[in-house]
């Protein structure tokens, strides 16, 4: 995945959970090793709260419903409960007013688990709330397996418009233009 080609190929989405594992682990370490010193009523009302409030909500809306779909607030609540930086800035308050807690651990433990045991991460609205392989994530995969190795870029008349506007001034990264993300939009349906 680059800032251009925001999806994962099998092999990265193993590397990234490899790497979320490296940090789940660390965080396993450290509950192990402050064992004694954690409030275990609090670390399990951490480690659940993310799911009560974040994913059975959604769950249970999915199931409920007739064709799978919910609503979007079910994705809203799934991803700012599954968010490392909401989590990092309500720790923090609470480490500020409170101080620190080995028990606080639950949530990494709770979030790099979802990521590395799991693959989850952040919910994009287009997808269904429970795991499903898209229809056009499933065409995707099976055409990029069978792309040339490596994938050489041939160059458009597009691309050669865009290369003589370059900045001399120096590269920018800027986003694509609206004409070229609809066209891009127009290729995946």
């Amino acid at each position: 995945m680059d800032a251009r080609n925001t999806f994962e190929t099998p092999t990265t989405a193993r590397l990234a959970r490899l790497e979320w594992f490296g940090f789940l682990a660390l965080a396993a370490a450290l509950t192990i090793m402050h064992w004694s010193a954690i409030d275990w009523p609090l670390f399990i009302g951490l480690f659940l709260i993310i799911d009560v409030i974040g994913y059975l909500p959604g769950m249970i809306a999915h199931r409920r419903s007739s064709d799978g779909s919910v609503a979007k607030i079910y994705y809203l609540l799934y991803n700012s409960m599954h968010c490392l930086f909401t989590w990092t800035v309500i720790l923090t308050i609470a480490t500020v007013l409170f101080g620190w807690q080995w028990a606080m651990l639950a949530v990494p433990l709770h979030l790099l688990g979802d990521r590395a045991l799991f693959g989850n991460s952040l919910k994009p609205f287009g997808v269904p709330f429970e795991p499903q392989v898209h229809p056009d994530f499933a065409d995707f995969t099976e055409r990029y397996a069978r792309r040339p190795t490596p994938w050489v870029p041939q160059p458009s008349d597009e691309d050669t418009n865009q290369a003589a506007s370059v900045d001399p001034a120096g590269p920018a990264d800027h986003a694509a233009p609206a004409d070229q993300e609809q066209s891009l939009e127009g290729s995946r349906a």
